[in-house]
């Protein structure tokens, strides 16, 4: 096992607000590799979906959680339809095929016809016919595959969900809040937890393969390359971990909080810390490959990164949105809003789309950070967007809370 030690010189002053953070933060995530097919659910098998296809089936689009979309949008989005939540929706949505999955803070799993916003199907977190019972709320993004819906809850049950009839296939009960997002690859599903605790479970049955303890709460989605995973998390650590045994092959000490899921291209990881910098990361060699800081502001980066081939854009708790080059870390443009950007952006050709606390949908210009649109919502925006089979899907959060579907009218 390889450890790196870093200069905490100027990491130190971040650490005890972060402490305070990391209790109450609101983290999303998923991921996926295969196509799924429309299917009844066989409870005996599934399959990861495809990261070449026109869907968006989980968090960040991929193992790689690299955010880009592959779909097409139309230059001028209309609203299709709104469909509203009680409480709201601080996780992003999944679409795949003709169907849209969406998680709510009230406590429903809920499955709409991408076309016009009408309900195929409800699951709720509790067992329990009484509407009025408190049911603990998602704030984990849906990861759906061939057969199933999976994520995690306020409670700590992991839920797996018939795609196609809505039913509960199986649950897992981990011993705190899941937060982190899934992800899978071959029979495995991962995932953290509040409890410390990185979980591998059989994605036939939820029976336990694994699990691994780490110092802090994980938040993050654990993205995978080949047979490792990478955990970040508020011990402040970036751990890979070997799927197919459940051991850590190397550990670095990044000495700060870490809120945001890791994207990766290639060797490097980029993420975004709790110290104000979005970092890159050689994960084969554990070195900080560059860092960037915005040199007038010094605000945590909630919002997972996109990454292309060029660049790396990530929202900030400063109100703005930040674009750095890839290789280099080097400024590219930085771009503000009127509120937190806690949403996490994503990637579509040479268009940005993120959103706001202040209520705000943007849409910017990769190459230069020129606010292209913009449409006001009416509530904060914490989810990030979810883009496939030509359409944008974006949740708000309060008790009038909905979630939005844009495209061509």
């Amino acid at each position: 096992m390889r450890v790196l030690k870093l200069d905490q010189s100027n990491l130190l002053p971040f650490r005890t607000m972060a402490a305070l953070l990391c209790l109450c933060v609101v983290g999303l995530s998923v991921s996926a590799a295969e196509k799924p097919a429309d299917k009844k659910a066989d409870t005996s098998a599934d399959t990861a979906p495809r990261a070449d296809s026109q869907d968006w089936p989980s968090f960040r689009n991929g193992n790689l959680q690299q955010g880009v979309a592959r779909t097409t949008l139309p230059e001028k989005l209309d609203l299709l339809w709104k469909y509203p939540s009680s409480d709201g929706i601080a996780s992003t949505a999944a679409i795949v095929g003709d169907k849209v999955y969406m998680a709510g803070l009230n406590g429903y799993v809920e499955c709409l016809e991408l076309k016009t916003g009408k309900p195929v199907w409800e699951y709720r977190s509790i067992e329990n016919p009484d509407p009025k019972k408190f049911a603990p709320g998602f704030k984990s993004s849906p990861l759906v595959t061939a057969n199933g819906v999976y994520l995690g809850d306020e409670d700590g049950v992991f839920h797996a969900i018939d795609r196609t009839t809505g039913k509960k296939l199986w649950m897992f009960k981990a011993d705190a809040e899941i937060i982190s997002s899934a992800n899978i690859t071959g029979d495995k599903i991962l995932f953290g937890s509040y409890d410390n605790f990185l979980y591998c479970l059989n994605v036939k049955d939820g029976s336990l393969v694994w699990k691994f303890e780490t110092d802090g709460y994980v938040n993050c989605s654990p993205a995978i390359v080949d047979h490792f995973t990478f955990v970040t998390g508020c011990d402040e650590q970036l751990r890979v971990i070997d799927i197919d045994t459940g051991k850590q092959h190397s550990q670095m000490p990044l000495m700060t909080y870490l809120i945001a899921s890791p994207a990766i291209w290639e060797d490097d990881l980029y993420v975004g810390t709790y110290a104000s910098e979005i970092i890159s990361v050689d994960w084969k060699e554990s070195k900080v490959v560059w860092s960037y800081k915005d040199p007038k502001k010094e605000y945590p980066y909630h919002s997972s990164a996109a990454i292309t081939e060029t660049h790396v854009v990530a929202g900030g708790r400063d109100k703005q949105v930040h674009c750095v080059e890839r290789k280099t870390g080097k400024p590219i443009w930085k771009i503000g809003t009127r509120g937190r950007v806690d949403s996490s952006p994503v990637i579509l050709g040479n268009r940005v789309f993120v959103g706001s606390s202040d209520g705000n949908l943007y849409e910017f210009d990769l190459k230069n950070g020129k606010t292209l649109w913009k449409k006001n919502l009416g509530d904060d925006i914490t989810a990030s967007p979810a883009i496939g089979q030509g359409h944008l899907i974006i949740g708000t959060e309060s008790r009038n809370g909905a979630l939005y579907c844009f495209g061509k009218k």
